[in-house]
């Protein structure tokens, strides 16, 4: 029988007050308060939070602090992803970030669900979709990004904008819902 940390990490519906989860969500807030905490004037100590926090993060993330995720472990990021001040990542299922990819302050990215059938939701169970954002891609601030969504490569998603849907690579996409605006580049034609 799965536990419940492998039916969250599968998409199913799980307990999330289980206490391998409960566990692994405290260690993460201890690195998060530690991290939130961390004067500017030692960077080499941020950098060790950091690594302790983001193990699956390419070399040298630039994370502002405040910064905010449920585990840490679910997020996977390229080189030189930034996040500006008060992101947010809830991370109960998978988020993969390509290199170069920026953030503005106060952006959430969620993978967390709930069932829409309040029985289930009275019984304490969720569930999360994976989320996967291209590399090259700036994230303005406050957007809300929800669960299941990929983001093309090299792709802008205006400030404020709540994604619901996947956006294609090398576009401009605002709004709520948020929505192609305008193409940014053509996409390369294979064998060109």
């Amino acid at each position: 029988m799965p536990t419940e940390k492998e039916k969250m990490l599968a998409g199913e519906l799980y307990d999330a007050q289980d206490p391998q989860l409960l566990a692994e969500r405290l260690r993460t807030q201890g690195l998060l308060q530690s991290l939130n905490a961390a004067p500017a004037e030692q960077p080499a100590e941020r950098a060790r939070l950091l690594r302790a926090l983001l193990p699956h993060a390419g070399p040298a993330p630039d994370v502002t602090p405040p910064f905010y995720c449920d585990y840490g472990t679910n997020i996977t990021m390229g080189d030189q992803v930034f996040f500006n001040f008060n992101c947010t990542i809830l991370d109960v299922a998978a988020v993969t970030i390509g290199s170069r990819t920026l953030f503005g302050p106060g952006v959430q990215v969620y993978t967390a669900t709930h069932p829409l059938d309040y029985q289930e939701r009275a019984r304490g169970l969720e569930y999360a979709k994976p989320i996967r954002i291209g590399a090259d891609v700036w994230v303005g601030g406050g957007a809300i990004i929800c669960p299941g969504v990929s983001i093309g490569d090299r792709t802008v998603i205006g400030a404020g904008s709540v994604v619901t849907k996947d956006i294609p690579a090398d576009v401009l996409a605002a709004g709520n819902p948020c929505r192609v605006l305008r193409v940014l580049r053509p996409s390369p034609v294979p064998g060109n």
